[in-house]
């Protein structure tokens, strides 16, 4: 992956409208540099980190003395993984502190806590002087709205948060934001995420059609909208705002010549847009998406992890070479969570092409990389626990797999998320299918109605349901289950193989 250009996040751009509306009094004198530090900072708040980069050296340019926009260069650069740049920013920050007001000092200074508790993230101590400091700041200043959003965001255990993972604890704070400043954008797109996490679908679907109504020119206003109607089971209104955030997106990299390996949000749309397809049976769409994504290189490790997503699709499709070809370029990545997710995928498609030992082989592999690298072990963690459930399977261990794939249904189901939530479906659709293969038809009917009480608005569901019942010679319970399937599956692909097996 080629480093930042520098160019690319200081090359001087134009004051936008559509991103919705961010406000924090700062010390200048010169309003376009007022109007560009707010326009940082909106981009922030969506997670636009090349253009909020930009506006803040667009800030620097018509105001040199501006110290905080050091503080919004710091966030950008840490998102754009330049941590060197990051900690610069902040230093010129703090060299340009003593003309600045008292409000952007106490900024600067917060922000210097915030960066030292995100370089210990296992310091509770120095995310507590983090909050402390917050809190001392909003006695002196109780109507400062950025404040509150700062406050909300530290309510997570991880100094580093940026909304993604609130958790319920923050929804007080933002909600104090919102009554101060209603219309501003930002606390509207925390609390989606903060509702979601919270399993609040019908508040985060509110909050994320105020979000995307303020910030309708904002990938991720458009994508979160989508979030919410695909958990509320209106997924083609949800593909729509994938495919809106899609067109927008595309259109930022064109114009903007933008690099599609250094904007995040991009890879994560077409993920979220291709499980979509997938969801509704439109498996072709699903696979150029996911292929697409596969290919585009990333700096983040999170992004490179989902990267995981393509060989589970194919294998789902019953590709297992291909599956094997895709695991094993994520087992050659350089990070070893990449790497243990990779081989366990291998792993996945070695037991598919009937080649159990070399599939141990791959599970051994993968907790190797795990045990070297502890701290995000947990992401690769169910994954593993359901290729040696399945090992075990076919060890002839039935109640040890059996075990060991229930404990994945359960944590998976309990991830909190939508993005976690489809995975989690399409986990449970793998193991009924894992059951089926194994001739454990018992344990097949137990998966199937762990999907009917995770989503029962999902074809695939009643089609393992179907399943189930044809095979215990229940006739008119696999109609019905089919029946719903075939009408769920109205918009699926005509050639979708589970469509075939309903018409023979």
């Amino acid at each position: 992956m080629p480093p930042l250009p520098r160019d690319l996040v200081e090359r001087p751009l134009p004051l936008r409208t559509g991103i919705g509306i961010a406000h924090d009094v700062v010390s200048t004198r010169d309003p376009q540099a007022q109007a560009y530090y707010d326009q940082g900072l909106a981009y922030l708040q969506s997670y636009m980190w090349i253009e909020a980069a930009r506006s803040f050296h667009q800030a620097l340019r018509l105001d040199p003395a501006l110290a905080i926009a050091g503080v919004g260069l710091s966030y950008a650069y840490v998102e754009l993984n330049a941590p060197v740049e990051a900690r610069t920013a902040l230093d010129r920050a703090r060299e340009l502190a003593a003309g600045a007001s008292e409000h952007d000092r106490r900024r600067i200074e917060l922000r210097d806590a915030q960066m030292a508790a995100e370089d210990a993230p296992r310091d509770v101590v120095r995310l507590a002087a983090y909050r402390k400091a917050i809190d001392e700041a909003l006695t002196k200043s109780p109507d400062d709205v950025e404040l509150w959003l700062l406050r909300g965001l530290a309510e997570s255990s991880d100094a580093a948060e940026r909304g993604q993972g609130s958790p319920p604890g923050a929804v007080r704070f933002f909600e104090r934001a919102v009554a101060l400043a209603p219309k501003q954008f930002a606390a509207h797109h925390y609390l989606t995420h903060a509702f979601e996490n919270a399993g609040r679908t019908s508040d985060a679907l509110a909050q994320a059609e105020a979000y995307a109504r303020m910030a309708p020119q904002v990938p991720h206003a458009r994508h979160m909208l989508g979030h919410e109607l695909r958990r509320s089971g209106r997924i083609g209104e949800a593909i729509a705002e994938f495919e809106a955030a899609d067109r927008l997106e595309v259109a930022y990299l064109d114009k903007e010549h933008v690099p599609a390996a250094h904007v995040w949000h991009y890879h994560h749309n077409l993920d979220l847009l291709a499980t979509s397809y997938q969801y509704v049976g439109r498996v072709a769409k699903a696979e150029e998406l996911l292929k697409k994504s596969f290919a585009i290189p990333s700096n983040s490790v999170q992004q490179e992890f989902n990267k995981r997503e393509w060989p589970v699709f194919l294998l789902a499709r019953g590709r297992a070479g291909e599956a094997l070809a895709a695991a094993g370029e994520l087992a050659s990545h350089r990070s070893p969570l990449v790497s243990a997710i990779g081989h366990v995928e291998e792993g996945e498609a070695r037991l598919a092409l009937r080649e159990p030992r070399a599939a141990t082989e791959e599970a051994n592999a993968a907790l190797r990389l795990m045990r070297s690298s502890p701290e995000g072990a947990g992401l690769v963690a169910s994954a593993l626990r359901q290729l040696q459930g399945e090992l075990l399977w076919r060890r002839g261990q039935r109640d040890q797999g059996r075990a060991a794939l229930q404990q994945v249904a359960k944590d998976v189901r309990a991830a909190p998320g939508p993005d976690a939530w489809v995975q989690a479906l399409f986990t449970l659709e793998a193991i009924a299918r894992a059951a089926r293969e194994a001739g454990d038809w018992e344990f097949a009917g137990w998966a199937a109605q762990q999907m009917l009480e995770h989503d029962p608005n999902y074809a695939g569901t009643h089609y393992a349901l179907g399943l189930i019942a044809r095979h215990n010679g229940n006739q008119a319970g696999a109609r019905s289950a089919f029946e719903r399937a075939r009408i769920l599956w109205a918009q699926a692909d005509p050639g979708l193989p589970e469509l075939q097996d309903l018409r023979e």
